[in-house]
């Protein structure tokens, strides 16, 4: 696949594709004959893979090391495992940290259609989940 093709393919820009292999997050890409990128299945499964993690808010020194230790073969599987439990570990606090803020959110749009309601404003809409959250969350 051409780098325009894996670009469209995943959303991800050429540019950053380009940067990724650069810095060693993704192995180099075989080329063709002429110097062009052709991007294989597994240049693509760790484009899928990078982005993922991007995704879910890890470093990308973190990415630097773990693809270093990948492309080292075996022997580095503990590291390899501590770095993904690393990141995993920030992951949910930072998912703790955004379910606080849906809470939070939740219950100030509950307490403002409780106010509509009475005042004969509005009728709540259905699908919000009940936070259960008492007055102090303002």
């Amino acid at each position: 696949m051409t780098i325009a093709e894996v670009s469209k393919k995943y959303g991800v820009t050429a540019d950053t594709l380009r940067y990724y292999e650069r810095i060693g997050i993704i192995p180099p890409v075989p080329r063709t004959s002429g110097g062009i990128r052709d991007y294989d299945e597994d240049s693509c499964r760790w484009i899928e893979l990078m982005k993922c993690l991007r995704s879910a808010g890890v470093q990308i020194e973190a990415l630097i090391e773990y693809s270093a230790l990948c492309r080292q073969g075996g022997g580095a599987e503990e590291r390899r495992r501590e770095i993904l439990m690393e990141q995993r570990e920030q992951l949910l606090g930072r998912m703790a940290e955004m379910q606080k803020s849906l809470d939070r959110l939740n219950y100030k749009i509950e307490n403002y259609d409780r106010i509509l309601r009475e005042k004969g404003g509005i009728r709540t809409p259905s699908g919000y989940p009940d936070s259960g959250k008492s007055e102090n969350m303002r």
